[in-house]
This record gives C-alpha cells, sequence and structure tokens, in this order.
C-alpha cells in the first residue's frame, strides 16, 4: 500500500463518519418536530436527509483529486485503496453501509463505467451474513398473567414524549380491547409465564405519525405489532390503532411509502429486527424503509445479481400496453420490472429525457403516500445478453439505440429505473369479478385522491400507469407527466357556442400547458364502460373543477394530508381529521 492510498482511504472513512453524523442529526429532529406538529419542518428534513449522500459524496470526489495529485483514475491505485478501506471498516459499526458510500464515490469518478469487484464493494463480501440481532436497541417486558395493562402502560410511558397524551387511559382500553379479542387467543396454551413483549427503543417517524414497533413471542410464537400515534389539534397526542396482522405491517413498510425516520446508530440492527417481523422482505427493502435509500441500492444490485444467477428465464418485454415513454422489460420470475427512456416519444408526447429524469427525480424526494413506486436508478447496467429474446433486442435497438452499448456476451444499458412488478389496473380488470371491481375503482380513486392530497397530479391517469399491488392496492407507477398540483389549472370545458364548434374535432378554445378539464377524465375509462360505471358511482367528484380548486387552496395555505398506511375501520375512534 502507498501513502496516496492510505489517505485516499481514510478521506473516504471520513466523508462517509461526516455523513452519517448529519444523517443521524436530521434524524434526531423528527420527535421535536412531530411534538410541535411542524409538518412543513418535516418535509424539509426529509429532504435534506436525502440530498446529503450525494453531498458528501462530491466533497470526498474533490478531495480525492487532490490526494492523488491528479492519478485519481488510476484503476490500480483504487484496487489498493479498496484493500486499505476494507481494513479500516473490518471493525466499523456500519461497514456494510461505509462500503456503499466508498462504491459511490468510485462511480462518481468513473462515471459509473466498468465497475469492477476488484475496485469496489459490489457484491456481497466473504464471511458477511447479513444484518445482525442486537439486544441493545430492546425494550423487554415480561408478561405475568395479570398485568398485560401495566406493559401497555409503560410502553406509551417509555415512549418519552414531550407532549400530553390526549387520554392515556382510553387509549390503553382501546389496546386491551384488541390484544383480548385477538392477541391472547392465539398464543399457545402453557405459555402464559413465558410471554414476551419486546420493542424497538426509538420510534419510526414519517408524514404527521409516529409508531412504536414490536412484537409479542413465547416460544416459537412470534406476532409482530405496531402502534401509530398521531397529533390531536389541541396539542395531545393518542394511540390511533393496534396493527397486528403481518400484511398491514408489510404495507407500513412498502416500497410505496416515504422513508422513515428513526434514530438508529447502527441502522442495521434495526433491519434484522424489521426481517424477524417481516422474513418475507428482503434486506434492501428494509434498508430502504429506514431512510438508506443509497445502501438499500448496493443490497438490491447484489439481491438482483444472485436471482438472475440462480434462474434461468429470458428477459422479455414486460406484458401490457406499450408505453409512449418508457420500454419496459422484465423475467416472467423476477419480481421487478426495468424501464428504459426511449430515444424518440410516441406522438402526443412532446418532452425530453430530461424532463422525465427530472420528474422520477421529483417522485423520490417527494411523500409518496402509499400511492406511488419507489425506483433504482441505474447507469451502465450490464446484462448476459444471452438472456434476452429476439423480440426484446429488436425493440431495444428500434427504441433505445443510443442506451446500448455490447460487449460479446454483455450487453449494457447506460440508464435504467427498476421498479418492482404490478398488474397494470387495465389487465386487472379484464379478469376481475364484481366485488374485486368495486374494490379496486374505489382504490383507484383514492390513489389519485391521495396523490392531489399530497400536492401530486399525476397528468396522465390511464388505468395502464397505474398498478395492482398483490395487498389490492392500486399504486401510479408511470411519472413522465407529474407535477405538483399547484402548478395546474382546472378549468370547466368551454360551451360551445354554435354548431361549428359542437362538431369541432379539435379544441376550438385556448388551451394552455398548464391547463386540465377534470370532465375529460371520463376518457380514461375508455373500451371499459364497466368500470367506468363504478368509477362514476364512486368518485364523480373527480369529474369538477372545484373539487381540484378546493384542494388548491386548501394546500396553497400550508395543509398538510394525513397519511394512513391502513384502513379506516382499523382506527380506534373516527374522527374529523
Amino acid at each position: 500500500m502507498t501513502a496516496v492510498t492510505r489517505r485516499l482511504a481514510m478521506a473516504i472513512l471520513n466523508g462517509f463518519d461526516a455523513f452519517f453524523a448529519e444523517y443521524k442529526n436530521i434524524t434526531l429532529g423528527a420527535q421535536a418536530r412531530f411534538e410541535a406538529a411542524d409538518w412543513h419542518g418535516a418535509q424539509k428534513a426529509m429532504r435534506a436527509r436525502l440530498d446529503l449522500w450525494k453531498q458528501k459524496r462530491a466533497i470526498v470526489a474533490e478531495a480525492a483529486y487532490t490526494i492523488t495529485g491528479g492519478s485519481v483514475e488510476s484503476r490500480d491505485n483504487w484496487e489498493e485503496a479498496k484493500h486499505e478501506y476494507a481494513e479500516l471498516i473490518k471493525h466499523h459499526d456500519n461497514y456494510e453501509i461505509a462500503q456503499s458510500f466508498f462504491n459511490s464515490i468510485y462511480c462518481y469518478v468513473f462515471k459509473h463505467e466498468k465497475i469492477r469487484e476488484q475496485h469496489t464493494f459490489a457484491m456481497t463480501p466473504a464471511g458477511h451474513n447479513g444484518p445482525m440481532d442486537s439486544d441493545s436497541i430492546l425494550r423487554r417486558y415480561r408478561f405475568d398473567g395479570n398485568n398485560a395493562t401495566e406493559i401497555v402502560k409503560q410502553l406509551l410511558d417509555n415512549c418519552e414524549f414531550n407532549i400530553p397524551w390526549e387520554d392515556q387511559e382510553r387509549d390503553i382500553g382501546f389496546i386491551m380491547d384488541v390484544v383480548n379479542r385477538e392477541l391472547m387467543p392465539r398464543i399457545p396454551e402453557g405459555n402464559t409465564g413465558e410471554i414476551i413483549v419486546e420493542t424497538l427503543e426509538s420510534l419510526f417517524f414519517r408524514n404527521k405519525a409516529a409508531y412504536l414497533v414490536g412484537r409479542v413471542f413465547s416460544g416459537d410464537f412470534s406476532k409482530p405489532f405496531v402502534l401509530p400515534i398521531l397529533h390531536t389539534e389541541n396539542g395531545s397526542i393518542f394511540v390511533d390503532s393496534l396493527l397486528h396482522d403481518p400484511d398491514d405491517i408489510s404495507i407500513l413498510f412498502s416500497f410505496s411509502r416515504s422513508y422513515f425516520m428513526v434514530d438508529a446508530s447502527i441502522p442495521s440492527e434495526y433491519v434484522a429486527f424489521l426481517r424477524r417481523l417481516m422474513p418475507h422482505k428482503e434486506i434492501f427493502e428494509l434498508y430502504n424503509a429506514m431512510g438508506m435509500p443509497k445502501h438499500g441500492k448496493t443490497e438490491f444490485f447484489r439481491f438482483a445479481v444472485n436471482d438472475t444467477i440462480n434462474s434461468e428465464d429470458p428477459y422479455v418485454i414486460a406484458p401490457g400496453i406499450k408505453g409512449m415513454v418508457m420500454l419496459v422489460f422484465t423475467r416472467p420470475d423476477f419480481g421487478y420490472v426495468y424501464k428504459v427512456i426511449k430515444d424518440r416519444f410516441t406522438p402526443p408526447k412532446e418532452m425530453t429525457r430530461d424532463h422525465v429524469k427530472k420528474c422520477y427525480s421529483l417522485v423520490k424526494r417527494w411523500d409518496r403516500g402509499g400511492r406511488m413506486a419507489d425506483t433504482q436508478e441505474f447507469n451502465n447496467l450490464a446484462f448476459d445478453r444471452r438472456r434476452f429474446s429476439d423480440e426484446l433486442m429488436a425493440e431495444l435497438y428500434k427504441e433505445v439505440p443510443s442506451l446500448i452499448e455490447e460487449n460479446g456476451n454483455v450487453l449494457i444499458l447506460k440508464h435504467v429505473y427498476i421498479e418492482r412488478k404490478m398488474t397494470p389496473l387495465n389487465l386487472y380488470l379484464k379478469d376481475c369479478d364484481e366485488q374485486q371491481l368495486y374494490s379496486v375503482m374505489d382504490e383507484y380513486g383514492n390513489a389519485i385522491k391521495q396523490l392531489a392530497a399530497g400536492n401530486i397530479f399525476p397528468g396522465d391517469m390511464l388505468l395502464k400507469n397505474f398498478g395492482v399491488t398483490r395487498h389490492g392496492r392500486v399504486v401510479f407507477y408511470d411519472y413522465d407527466e407529474i407535477c405538483p398540483l399547484t402548478d395546474c389549472n382546472f378549468r370547466a370545458l368551454p360551451e360551445p357556442k354554435n354548431d361549428e364548434q359542437a362538431m369541432a374535432t379539435q379544441p376550438w378554445y385556448e388551451v394552455k400547458p398548464e391547463d386540465v378539464f377534470p370532465e375529460e377524465f371520463r376518457l380514461f375509462f375508455s373500451g371499459n364502460q364497466r368500470a367506468k360505471k363504478v368509477f362514476d358511482e364512486l368518485h364523480s367528484d373527480l369529474y369538477q373543477p372545484e373539487y381540484w380548486r378546493e384542494l388548491q387552496d386548501r394546500i396553497r395555505a400550508g395543509y398538510v394530508a394525513d397519511v394512513f398506511p391502513y384502513r379506516k375501520k382499523q382506527r380506534f375512534q373516527q374522527r374529523p381529521f
């Protein structure tokens, strides 16, 4: 090792430690913002935290140029620096995230080209067993058969809020009703004296809520639970529900939700506990949920590579109507789709590649509210060319020739988004029964309304641009026309003044780019009158310009929507907000 490579490794580690310290400081303010009901401050802090990684990466990359005396692009130096760095972080509490930071600096310097394991920590290191459990982050309570109410009170008191409970005794009663009705009957007989309740010591903050996360276990029996805690208008707090169904908790940590703020000095310990509660979730999903999307991207890459190695399925064009902006492909046995921006967009789409990228970046930084899919963005992603169907290769060369590079059996796509695979809503409607139709059309309308309440207008609301998750939720995933709701001008369609205007095939009135005519939303159901009839019954208010204007006025006046990652019927009380 040379002095230069040692200094390079140390500079990167110092940069990571500086990043994590600032990341922690922003996160530590989450409880104070919650207690003060500073919802705009919470949104600002979330965006600031998301920007931190790139900010520190640019600073460290600049230092790397200075340290190496202009030889920063010597890959031999980086190979040595990687070995030096591996030694420096061997006993680091967050060595796995530190590895991702090293990777990020390397990719920044080399513009994401020729990323090799000899220079980066691209793949899982030998001997790495994933996140490790730790008792130090847990609070434990032993149930003796008679002290359940006392334990619930301790759970709430140990949240250590600096504002009062609205009515803690009432909330304890609500919780005990669910415990006695739903949880106690499921605990195996004979284990009463061995029942343990454990919770993570730090609360999870997101949107306008705090969440206490834990589980009840006895022997082989284990049941997760989450207590959502909300703010009243008069400055007190209350428990809104008790979530204990694994599917409900999975939705809480969904890919369509914004990231949590949780005070975790060692995020991997929290990820390990969350994996106990949700064993079906992948590690990268939990790192994302914890607010570590850059390391989540590393873990996703490792997951995708291993999944591909263990598969024989080819890459094919994704099912559904072909997009005008994106070419989408997948493997039949893979739970994700790959999306690449076309070189030329199908008319009437008129926008640029940069515009589409900005839309995807906006979604990453916005409150997704459970209605927009998170994405992973990759540059120069390498594939095995032999796994691509002839039809897909022909489509790639037709639609995205500028993004393709072939080298023997290696196919490189220069820019790719990866997104969770869902059933396109238009395809779901073809096979659903009457009950499913009502449910999914209600979900579709609620998705539009909840996006709008979060100051997002989807733009193109065609059924094909929404997906249905395994939980039956409707999620938006086509972002090229997305914009803040407050940027739109919602208008009523002008009444024609004569027969010529009434019969015109093109608008006879002036239409500006920001103009939106809600009455035209009925056209989104073209060819599916069955779905349109149900939607009209459930959500006809969306056809009225007044609905949108009133919401815009509220948002401009400072309104921040409540986002409930569970159903209204699960709330202990029906409240006016």
